[in-house]
């Protein structure tokens, strides 16, 4: 159901997006909306609070995702190859590629050069966390012999920042579209092929 609570959070996930939290009024959401100041103040206490409430959104959202990722490569899969690309699947399509997603990481791109604790946030989901888990990945990997020793956390650094630069590229700048999707699929994916070429276990 597309209330007007609802409402009121699609339309400032987009203002935001375009803009940035700090460059969207209440009044801009309201007439973009159609409904008068007033009646935000039913739904919502003030601006940040819409704000808030994205956030926590995403956050459940990135919780969850990370959990997926967790899994991924244990359950299920036929060879290693099948379970990285499981992973690559659910951290892409599903987190970077996901439409409300996106949108938010926009937001905190741009909003992290005004606020302390976006910027937390910013780094948390985009930067901590998948290295974290990637880090760790590589350590089970090293463990059973599939990768040569090594320091899990470079490998985790050299593996993710490709992604990373090919999301800003393809997926933070401008439009998301299908054809900007697709392109980073194409140098993502002939990014991961050719990381675990050279470190070995992965036959595409």
């Amino acid at each position: 159901m597309n209330t007007t609570k609802e409402r009121i959070l699609d339309v400032s996930l987009e203002l935001f997006s375009q803009r940035g939290y700090s460059a969207v009024s209440i009044r801009d959401i309201c007439k973009s909306v159609g409904i008068k100041e007033s009646s935000v103040y039913y739904h919502f206490e003030n601006k940040q609070n819409i704000f808030d409430v994205l956030l926590d959104r995403f956050s459940e959202i990135a919780k969850g995702m990370m959990a997926q990722l967790e899994n991924g490569l244990t359950e299920g899969q036929n060879s290693f190859s099948d379970g990285i690309n499981t992973v690559s699947n659910c951290f892409f399509e599903q987190y970077l590629m996901n439409d409300f997603c996106n949108r938010v990481m926009r937001i905190m791109f741009i909003e992290q050069f005004n606020n302390e604790n976006v910027r937390k946030l910013y780094q948390h989901w985009l930067m901590d966390e998948p290295l974290n888990f990637q880090s760790k990945i590589f350590s089970v990997l090293m463990s059973i012999g599939i990768i040569p020793n090594c320091c899990s956390e470079y490998l985790a650094v050299k593996y993710y920042a490709p992604i990373y630069f090919y999301a800003q590229k393809w997926l933070f700048n401008g439009e998301l579209t299908e054809e900007s999707k697709e392109a980073f699929r194409i140098d993502a994916y002939k990014h991961i092929q050719m990381f675990f070429g050279e470190v070995g276990g992965y036959n595409g």
